[in-house]
């Protein structure tokens, strides 16, 4: 379990500055999609840890 949280934070820090590089370079050019491609990619992973988190919890393969 601990893995995969791990790498869905992993993959959530790689687009967030993925998101950061295309809004530096896509300066000139404001109507390309990757940006907000990479932040629909952030939000999606966001959501799926939070519940898988939530769902590992109610499961009880997560203990406080």
């Amino acid at each position: 379990m601990k893995i995969v949280v791990f790498i869905l934070l992993g993959a959530i820090v790689i687009a967030l500055f993925s998101g950061l590089f295309f809004l530096a370079k896509d300066k000139d050019h404001p109507n390309s999609p990757r940006l907000l491609t990479a932040l629909k990619v952030r939000v999606a992973l966001s959501i799926t840890l939070v519940v898988l988190l939530v769902v590992s919890y109610k499961m009880g393969w997560i203990v406080p």
